[in-house]
């Protein structure tokens, strides 16, 4: 088993968190494209990626946008993945392989189904929500989660916190965990105290399972 749990904080939406992040030991961060209290330009995202150090991985976050789009954004912006939230079919992952994320919104068991045809760098899996694609704060079964791991590599996210994301870790052992709104101060502005208590809980969880 691995010794690092890697830890993703999405919703990013200005320099100074971002910067935040990075420090305090995040190994991705997500920038959100689609419609969304979080949602950056190109540009902004741009100048942002320009700053961070290296190592941090880039990722931009996007619902149903045409490929064109999507592959002109992470070259403009130096963005490593694609976080792809839509209803994307597997044959748009395959055009953006290895540098695709598929999320998967988890109502049951029916999208483990769905997981042999899609080839992603990981799956995401989050709560379904009916307000809204990703950053919504919605959890799930993470029963299904450890059923899903038999299909790929699984970043766990929808509800995780500084509260419960240990105990996430411990009872899936993802290969990522993934927050926005469950370190934030409001929506798009990250708290501090929250991002590096999230990070912290989530590396010593796995540590303690060792």
């Amino acid at each position: 088993m691995s010794t690092e749990v890697r830890v993703k904080i999405c919703g990013i939406t200005s320099l100074e968190d971002a910067l935040m992040a990075a420090e305090a030991g995040a190994n991705a961060l997500g920038f959100v494209f689609a419609p969304s209290p979080r949602r950056v330009t190109p540009e902004q995202v741009r100048e942002m990626v320009h700053h961070l150090p290296p190592f941090i991985i880039k990722v931009g976050v996007f619902v149903d946008s045409p490929l064109r789009e999507v592959r002109k954004t992470l070259s403009f912006c130096s963005l490593h993945l694609a976080q792809l939230h839509g209803q994307e079919p597997p044959d748009f992952c395959q055009a953006l392989f290895p540098h695709a994320i598929k999320s998967f919104r988890v109502r049951n068991a029916a999208f483990l189904e769905r997981l042999p045809d899609y080839k992603a760098a990981a799956f995401l899996l989050e709560g379904h929500s009916d307000t809204g694609f990703g950053g919504t704060g919605t959890g799930f079964d993470w029963g299904l989660a450890l059923r899903a791991k038999a299909h790929g590599r699984i970043i766990l996210s929808g509800g995780l916190s500084p509260a419960n994301v240990a105990d996430a870790v411990g009872k899936v052992g993802p290969y990522a965990v993934d927050t926005s709104s469950g370190v934030e101060s409001a929506p798009g502005r990250k708290d501090p105290a929250k991002v590096r208590a999230f990070i912290r809980a989530a590396r010593e969880a796995l540590v303690a399972k060792l």
